[in-house]
């Protein structure tokens, strides 16, 4: 009787164990938009019976969020864009380490934390996109040739206060030092067609108007206007491609230093990074996948291959803050 009594509570304890594990919440704060991480959400817990919440807001919002909850926190990851500001949640304490040979495998090491605290789950290129009225792809090749007076009123940029430029020149930084990247920046603003835009869409419209030549932009920027208009008189140039190759970063995730659920986080971090969800979290933005053995959708894999540099991200963390010193010492605004 005790030996059937024994065995029967280990069964308890074991289906209890799996109903906890199948009834498992997961609360995720996300700067990445509804309509781009619901599609993910609904297929895992579609798949796991994981139910997952979240919450949508700035990244700066909600790094002060989990800081100021500390450990009341309900989050258990947390899912921001570009690597500048994955880094800063990392140096805030807010995320802690995961070990996963999964993730390793599945994502490039210039791709994220050298100390496993966040991970690329998407790679955006930061291009040149050019007048293909106006300007001949010969007259193009690297980011440092736009300080050449040739492109003296062509050259159309968002503002230095995005984070995108911010992290753009931390990697100029990182790979030419603040010397040489202060003179890459001033040329940049002597070339200026007009005042910086407050977004890359405005700098593509810009061009297309005649206003400037060439603007540096991320690439899904430019496949929103292709989609919506086909036939647009612009084209995507990879610059960079005989020297470090084409500036890329990251939307990516890290488990919360006070998630309840960690392990549960890691599983939804180990999926997100799989092909199952690799092109869903990628297409729905017009991004490239960070798992090497997942191609692009069509539409981007039609933009063309390109080199992509494999300077540690972490860098753009790291020289962001001599990046925004250096750009307002150059004058860019």
């Amino acid at each position: 009787m005790k030996i059937i009594l024994s065995a029967l509570c280990a069964v308890m304890v074991t289906l209890t164990g799996l109903s906890q594990a199948f009834s498992e919440e997961l609360v995720v704060y996300s700067a990445r938009k509804e309509h781009l991480i619901k599609p993910l959400f609904d297929a895992y817990e579609k798949k796991t019976g994981v139910t997952i919440k979240y919450i949508t807001g700035k990244a700066p919002v909600l790094l002060e969020r989990l800081k100021s909850e500390g450990a009341q926190t309900p989050a258990d990851l947390l899912m921001t864009v570009d690597a500048g500001n994955l880094w800063h949640a990392a140096r805030e304490g807010v995320l802690q380490p995961v070990s996963s040979s999964v993730l390793a495998a599945n994502i490039p090491a210039s791709l994220r934390d050298p100390e496993n605290r966040w991970f690329g789950l998407s790679r955006r290129a930061r291009t040149l996109v050019y007048s293909t009225e106006r300007v001949s792809p010969s007259e193009l090749s690297s980011y440092e040739n736009l300080a050449d007076p040739a492109w003296k009123g062509r050259l159309a940029l968002r503002t230095s206060k995005k984070v995108y430029n911010q992290s753009l020149v931390a990697m100029l930084i990182a790979e030419h030092g603040e010397t040489k990247t202060e003179a890459i920046i001033k040329g940049w603003v002597s070339n200026l067609a007009a005042p910086p835009f407050s977004s890359d869409t405005k700098a593509l419209e810009a061009i297309i108007a005649g206003q400037g030549d060439v603007a540096v932009v991320n690439t899904y920027y430019f496949g929103r206007l292709q989609k919506k208009t086909p036939g647009l008189p612009l084209a995507i140039f990879w610059p960079n491609q005989s020297t470090g190759g084409v500036h890329v970063n990251v939307s990516g995730a890290g488990v919360t230093a006070h998630s309840k659920h960690p392990d549960a986080a890691k599983a939804l971090l180990e999926w997100l990074s799989g092909p199952e969800a690799q092109n869903l979290f990628a297409d729905a933005n017009m991004e490239y996948p960070v798992n090497p053995s997942v191609k692009p959708h069509d539409f981007v894999a039609a933009w063309g291959e390109f080199k992509g540099s494999d300077l540690g991200l972490e860098k753009a963390g790291e020289l962001q803050s001599d990046a925004i010193r250096l750009m307002d010492r150059a004058g860019y605004k």
